[in-house]
């Protein structure tokens, strides 16, 4: 993932203010509790040496009623006399934490990145569509434009949208039938309407997917009309209907179910990139020692690390990766077994690039055998002892 917008925090001189917090408020508890608990952190960076001003700033913007409802997060990083990024998390973190220190603390934004997911909710029927977009920075989709201002909602304009009772003569038959074809037509110029805008959302906000619902005609023609682009991203999710999907909590479900489906995907999916480039030997390395030696020489396009277990270097190995602008991604140990909770993606690999796979990192026993200074007998001979016994 790219996380470009965390460059400016490397660009400035510390120390760092580094608050990662369950920013959640479904009820009137959990917004005490949230109040309670920044307390207690204020507390312990004002002992710590944070400036009070700062803190002060921190607090306002922390404890300001938020329209975001659901569970999410909240990560603020600041110097002494700036806020340098103040962000909802799409899910709370792993732990609440503060810190005052010489570097910035990056992990706890990291781990919460698989959850993040860019994605379009399009409600359509043969007038239109109501557009609602959930990003990583507002991970809730709900009834506003959420951004999109005027490109929430998309009205067709072509208003022939029921066609004519069967029946009469010849006569009513041709009108039937004529009105029939203004009606189709009508639809079809809707759909293109819905299908441009949602296009530019598509180009515009590089999203990750795009959610269709509604009438299944206007579906249908929709589909018919999109980009490339847009259908290689397309999920549609049934039982909504323009205007009142977002009020059923069946829907709602399915739409969880879904983007949960589509998380899993994409983890899997960089589980496997990264398996198949150890096991052929490609562009890749694994292992804590490897991958800093790896980021030093700019080689890496993708820091990749375990959720929970990252090295004890995770934060340099972060802060390099962003350096020399390669992304970074996090994965759940059900994935992949990464040695020292560390991988990475190469720009190139040359002679100097160390060779090693997931099978002959530190897990293979056979590997730690081979290479034990104080084993007796080397494995070649312990093999011909074997044969002759």
């Amino acid at each position: 993932m790219n996380l470009s917008w965390l460059t400016p925090v490397l660009e400035n001189d510390g120390p760092f203010l580094s608050i990662y917090i369950d920013s959640t408020r479904t009820d009137p508890s959990s917004a005490s509790g949230l109040s309670t608990r920044w307390g207690n952190f204020r507390s312990k960076l004002a002992d710590d040496g944070a400036p009070d001003e700062i803190l002060e700033e921190i607090e306002e913007t922390l404890l300001e009623p938020s329209p975001i409802g659901g569970r999410h997060g909240r990560a603020i990083l600041a110097t002494g006399s700036a806020i340098l990024v103040d962000r909802v998390l799409p899910a709370p973190p792993r732990q609440d934490s503060a810190h005052w220190g010489d570097e910035p603390v990056l992990v706890p934004l990291l781990q919460v990145i698989p959850t993040g997911v860019r994605q379009l909710l399009v409600e359509v029927d043969r007038s239109g569509a109501d557009l609602h977009l959930r990003a990583p920075e507002n991970p809730t989709i709900t009834k506003n434009d959420n951004g999109l201002g005027e490109d929430a909602s998309v009205d067709g304009g072509h208003d022939e949208l029921h066609k004519a009772s069967v029946g009469g003569g010849s006569q009513h038959g041709w009108r039937s039938s004529n009105q029939e074809a203004r009606v189709e037509d009508s639809w079809e110029r809707n759909a293109e309407a819905v299908a441009s805008k949602v296009d530019s959302i598509v180009r515009d906000r590089q999203l990750d997917m795009l959610l269709l619902t509604g009438d299944v005609r206007a579906e249908s023609l929709l589909k018919d009309e999109l980009s490339k682009e847009a259908l290689a991203i397309l999920k549609e999710v049934p039982g909504g209907t323009r205007g009142v999907s977002l009020d059923r909590a069946s829907f709602r479900e399915e739409m969880a179910r879904v983007t949960e489906e589509f998380i899993k995907n994409r983890q899997q999916s960089l589980a496997d990139l990264f398996t198949e480039n150890q096991n052929r030997g490609g562009e890749s390395v694994a292992g804590s020692t490897e991958v800093a030696e790896a980021l030093q020489r700019g080689q890496v396009s993708e820091l990749i690390l375990t959720i929970g277990a990252e090295p004890e270097n995770a934060e340099e190995l972060a802060r390099q990766a962003l350096a020399t602008d390669a992304g970074i991604s996090t994965l759940g140990s059900e994935y992949v077994d990464l040695p020292d909770g560390v991988g990475a993606l190469l720009r190139w690999r040359d002679e100097a690039t160390p060779s090693n796979s997931l099978s002959s990192m530190s897990g293979d026993h056979g590997r730690e055998t081979a290479v034990d200074p104080d084993s007796q007998e080397s494995p070649r001979g312990q093999e011909e002892e074997s044969i002759r016994q």
